[in-house]
C-alpha cells in the first residue's frame, strides 16, 4: 500500500512514496496539486489516460473519479508531493482577490509545463516534512496564497475550476456508469458522484438493468478486459489492474468462470 505521510503540524501539504507497484482508485475532496519527484504515475479516467514521471506537475481536480496505478522506475520509488487545495481556503482566497470567469471548465486532470515558479514552489514544500512544531497559521495562508498565484499566472483559465464551489447534481446513471465501470470503488461513492443517496442508487440501478450494481461491474469488466486482450493482443497481466480488478489471479478466476476459459487462452 503506498504510504501518504503528512506532518501532523501542516495540513496543506503530504508526501506520498511506494517502492512497489501500487494502484488505488481517488476521489478527492479538494484540488490537490501535484509535483512527481520520481518513479511514474499513470492516471486512468473515463475517457482519456495519462502517464506521469519525475519532473512532471500536475492538478487534481476535486470530485473526480480516478484510477491511479504508480510503480518505481530506472531503480526509483515512486515519490510526489501533494499541495492541497481546500475548499474553505479557496473560498477565503477569493473573497479577497478578484477572479476572472471564462469558458466553463472541464472536470479532467491539468498538466503544466516546466517553470521556474514551480520548481521554486515545489522545492519550498520539502522543508515542512521536518517540522516539530505548528506550522503558524498566518505562514500557511501565505503559502496558499503563493500557490494558487503561481497557477493563475501560469493558467488563466484556472479561476473557473477553483470557484466552482458546487458538489455533484442528480445526472444521468446509464450514462455514469457506461464510463466509470472500470473503477473500483465503493457503491457510496457511485452513488455520491451520481447525486443520489445509497438506496436511491440501488433502486435506480435496478430499475435501468434489472440486475444488480456488483454482478454488472463484474460483468462489464470482464467485457472490457476480453476485448482488450484480443483486440489489442495485451496480456492478461497487462490489463487486470485497468479493468478493475485487484489481483491477477482474482481476475483470472472471474473470467474463467464467466467465459469458460481463462484469459491466457485468448493469448495462446
Amino acid at each position: 500500500m503506498a504510504e501518504q505521510y503528512r506532518n501532523k503540524f501542516t495540513d496543506i501539504v503530504w508526501f506520498v512514496t511506494e517502492d512497489k507497484l501500487f494502484k488505488d482508485e481517488i476521489i478527492l475532496e479538494f484540488h490537490s496539486f501535484v509535483r512527481i519527484i520520481s518513479g511514474e504515475m499513470k492516471v486512468i479516467q473515463a475517457d482519456k489516460s495519462y502517464l506521469f514521471a519525475a519532473g512532471d506537475t500536475l492538478l487534481f481536480p476535486r470530485n473526480q473519479l480516478s484510477a491511479v496505478i504508480k510503480r518505481p522506475k530506472d531503480g526509483r520509488p515512486y515519490k510526489a508531493v501533494v499541495f492541497g487545495l481546500a475548499i474553505e481556503r479557496l473560498k477565503t482566497y477569493y473573497t479577497k482577490h478578484k477572479f476572472y470567469s471564462t469558458s466553463p471548465h472541464e472536470q479532467k486532470v491539468k498538466v503544466y509545463d516546466p517553470h521556474p515558479l514551480l520548481e521554486s514552489f515545489f522545492v519550498s514544500l520539502l522543508p515542512y516534512f521536518d517540522l516539530k512544531e505548528r506550522l503558524p497559521e498566518d505562514i500557511a495562508t501565505i503559502k496558499m496564497e503563493e500557490g494558487i498565484s503561481i497557477l493563475r499566472s501560469i493558467d488563466k483559465d484556472i479561476d473557473s475550476l477553483l470557484t466552482d464551489f458546487s458538489e455533484p447534481g442528480k445526472i444521468s446513471l446509464p450514462d455514469f456508469m457506461e464510463k466509470n465501470y472500470m473503477f473500483n470503488m465503493p457503491m457510496k461513492k457511485f452513488a455520491y458522484l451520481t447525486g443520489r443517496s445509497l438506496s436511491t442508487f440501488n433502486r435506480d440501478f435496478k430499475k435501468a438493468y434489472h440486475i444488480t450494481p456488483q454482478r454488472w461491474l463484474t460483468q462489464k469488466r470482464l467485457e472490457f478486459a476480453h476485448y482488450y486482450i484480443t483486440k489489442n493482443n495485451v496480456k492478461p497481466n497487462d490489463i487486470y489492474l485497468e479493468a478493475g480488478f485487484e489481483n491477477l489471479s482474482h481476475f483470472s478466476s472471474a473470467f474463467k468462470r464467466h467465459f469458460g476459459y481463462p484469459p491466457i487462452e485468448l493469448v495462446k
